[in-house]
């Protein structure tokens, strides 16, 4: 049985240096992610290519917002 792929948008897949490329990391760095199955990817025969979403997922997930302090505080000398 054959899967059907039709239903997947046309999304370009990056190689694991491109990756590393878009991450400003090491190659070692994605190989990681998709070894500890924390990133979606695709294998396309023997290769392994990553989604561009994915990576964009990733970042989304770690993102961490400011802390906004409302009032009016004012730091304490030591």
């Amino acid at each position: 049985m054959t899967k059907r792929l039709d239903n997947l948008p046309a999304e370009r897949l990056l190689t694991v240096a491109e990756a590393a490329e878009y991450l400003n990391t090491s190659q070692r760095f994605p190989r990681r992610l998709i070894e500890e199955r924390r990133i979606r990817f695709v294998r396309v025969g023997r290769f392994v290519r990553i989604p561009e979403s994915a990576l964009h997922e990733y970042i989304a997930a770690g993102l961490v917002e400011p802390v906004t302090l409302r009032g009016n505080y004012s730091r304490r000398a030591a």
